[in-house]
């Protein structure tokens, strides 16, 4: 039984590569981003208190607050959401409901977590979330199982090219930790996970409130021989996706940079360059590029960074680029591999998901903002909705309601420079905006 019940599900292939120091505080260097999402009252944001609490990531200034504002409440045990639900309505009802990001280190790695909110109502806050994580912690209520919410926040995770996942089943101190109950529960987690695709889920047995095999394995559990939480997020793969994706610097703005002052016989320098955030690749002086979307190339002759020269940068870094000729460029073009070019496109096949409480309506002009650039759009055609609980694709739909994930294509009225999801999460993604009210509507990943 020990053996069934170190749950860890492989179905991935991940791989690490080694980075240089000038980026020892990204994610090449070992830093996890990793979201927490599940059902409402399935112990989300507690898990996250009780885990910063337990690695020493608590100030005691704090933790006496949330002492006393627990003790006020007539609770008997500190009330660890308090650390992460913020805003004055999630502490009132007792819910999460904006993403909360807390920062945390132990000796061996750096955290960046991200509380995404149960209810459904809140579950397009799960995507923003989702959006930039390596690894997703799934709760589920032990005494509930698996649900809906569940399910669908596996399959965003999945959407999102999130392959890491851990299934958390919490509360099993009141279900007195009966073994036959959580692999209830793993099989059928894994059964639904299998049909989306490569991962790898880790199962863990734990009691967020009390601790137990959160930050500490438990000893107390005979029949569990895996790590607990902490543990396996210290030894989980972080993505290299980023790095060894071909070049892409979307340009944000055109600037003129002066380097030096002049002072102390220093010869101030003044150059004129394109900024923006390098979405993926590596990038050296020397390097020649590819500006998209005219194709002219040129070679980079100065890479800069708060005013100062840098030999190379990687993925996640925002730099200022000059080349060694004068070519046209503005705020939407893209600095590219020129070898490896991403598509000019004017339409895109995409999964979306709806984030509004306002329909689509297939009559409207949408505004879509993809990487640095904007640009009007239609959409032409809804192939298929799906069903989380099913993963059936549903005939096709005259519309999308809020939290609906659908299959669309859409006609774009000017290019952009676009590359799958898969192969690229920035270029692969875009953001649906209402043009009037200027809220964000729905979410897609480019599938070709």
């Amino acid at each position: 039984m020990n053996a069934m019940l170190n749950s860890s599900s492989d179905s991935s292939d991940s791989s690490d590569s080694p980075d240089t120091g000038a980026e020892s505080t990204t994610r090449q260097s070992g830093l996890l981003r990793f979201i927490t999402a599940g059902s409402v009252d399935d112990g989300k944001s507690t898990l996250i208190g009780r885990l910063l609490h337990d690695t020493g990531n608590v100030a005691a200034d704090q933790l006496a607050s949330i002492r006393a504002t627990s003790q006020k409440r007539g609770l008997a045990a500190i009330d660890w959401s308090l650390l992460t639900d913020g805003l004055i309505a999630e502490r009132e009802q007792g819910i999460t409901i904006d993403v909360a990001y807390r920062y945390f280190a132990t000796a061996r790695r750096k955290f960046i977590i991200g509380d995404a909110p149960g209810h459904e109502q809140y579950t397009r806050n799960m995507v923003t979330a989702a959006s930039g994580a390596d690894l997703a912690i799934l709760l589920v209520d032990a005494r509930k199982g698996v649900v809906t919410q569940t399910r669908r926040h596996a399959y965003l995770a999945h959407l999102l090219g999130i392959r890491e996942l851990v299934l958390a089943v919490n509360k099993m101190d009141l279900i007195d930790w009966q073994p036959t109950v959580y692999q209830a529960i793993v099989d059928e987690f894994n059964a639904f996970v299998g049909r989306l695709g490569r991962h790898h889920v880790q199962a863990i047995p734990l009691s967020a409130l009390n601790g137990t095999n959160v930050a500490t394995r438990a000893e107390a559990i005979p029949w569990y021989s895996g790590p607990c939480l902490l543990e396996h997020l210290q030894s989980s793969p972080v993505r290299r996706d980023a790095a060894a994706a071909p070049l892409r610097l979307p340009v944000q703005r055109v600037v003129r940079v002066m380097l030096g002052n002049g002072a102390d016989g220093e010869t101030a320098t003044e150059f004129r360059g394109y900024q923006g955030m390098l979405a993926s690749g590596r990038l050296r002086l020397g390097d020649e590029v590819a500006v998209m979307p005219n194709g002219q190339r040129a070679r980079v002759a100065r890479l800069s960074v708060a005013e100062r020269d840098l030999a190379e940068a990687g993925a996640d870094r925002s730099v200022v680029v000059a080349l060694d000729r004068e070519i046209d460029i503005s705020r939407g073009d893209m600095l590219c591999d020129p070898q490896q070019l991403p598509r000019v496109a004017k339409t895109l096949t995409a999964d979306i998901c709806w984030l509004s409480e306002q329909p689509l309506d297939m009559r409207r002009k949408y505004l879509i903002k993809h990487a640095t650039r904007s640009v009007n759009a239609m959409f032409e055609e809804l192939s298929y909705r799906v069903d989380v609980n099913s993963l059936a694709q549903q005939a096709a739909p005259d519309t999308a309601q809020m939290n609906d994930i659908v299959r669309a294509r859409l006609r774009l009225h000017q290019p952009v420079l676009a590359d799958a999801y898969g192969s690229n999460r920035t270029t692969g993604s875009f953001i649906v905006i209402d043009p009037v009210s200027l809220h964000t509507v729905a979410a897609g990943v480019i599938v070709e």
